[in-house]
């Protein structure tokens, strides 16, 4: 096995803990499982982790910013706001579709770790990851196009936290497509309406 820095060890660890608990489930998977997924021996993993909470964290964190990264990659100004606003959430929705389950991965973290003691601060902090994350989004449209909101920035990031989130899920259950552009055409007018 080459050895490689840490850091890049802990990537491809929690890349292999993403594929494996898509596959196999939050419960069902396992440090040696892990291991086994990244091509390592246990005790690398121990190296890299010193916890399970270390390594959902990790995990969490890395679904968050790669859903996050796509929308920032979108979220282009264009000729009007609504364009804007709509390219971001077709991004998303694409990944959602393209990486259904990894989404489903994060509603499992999510109850996961509500269920599990102490690791109840993960799912708060997975929440509190789409809230900072949408503020920053918010803030960096704002800027661009010399925007004023009708809500606190806080109050704006919650909501679209909120929408995406169960825009998500009702997808994740119900996979209807055909629905999609009159849903994130209503959803992009309402968030435009929300802009004075």
């Amino acid at each position: 096995m080459a050895r490689m820095p840490s850091a890049q060890r802990r990537k491809q660890l929690t890349e292999a803990a993403i594929r494996a608990m898509a596959r196999d489930g939050v419960t069902k998977t396992t440090t040696r499982s892990i291991a086994a997924e990244a091509g390592v021996s246990l005790s690398v993993f121990h190296y890299c982790f010193d916890s399970k909470q270390a390594l959902v964290e990790s995990v969490i964190t890395t679904l968050t910013d790669s859903s996050v990264s796509v929308v920032q990659e979108a979220l282009r100004p264009r000729a009007t706001l609504e364009e804007t606003v709509r390219a971001g959430f077709q991004a998303y929705w694409d990944h959602v579709r393209a990486h259904p389950d990894a989404h489903m991965l994060t509603y499992e973290l999510t109850q996961y770790a509500l269920r599990e003691p102490g690791f109840e601060h993960l799912a708060r902090r997975q929440y509190e990851l789409y809230g900072i994350a949408y503020a920053e989004l918010i803030e960096r449209l704002r800027a661009s196009r010399d925007l004023e909101l009708r809500v606190p920035v806080q109050v704006l990031a919650r909501y679209l936290a909120a929408v995406t989130d169960g825009l998500t899920l009702n997808y994740l259950v119900l996979g209807d497509e055909s629905a999609w552009t009159d849903i994130l055409d209503t959803v992009t007018a309402h968030i435009a309406g929300l802009v004075a």
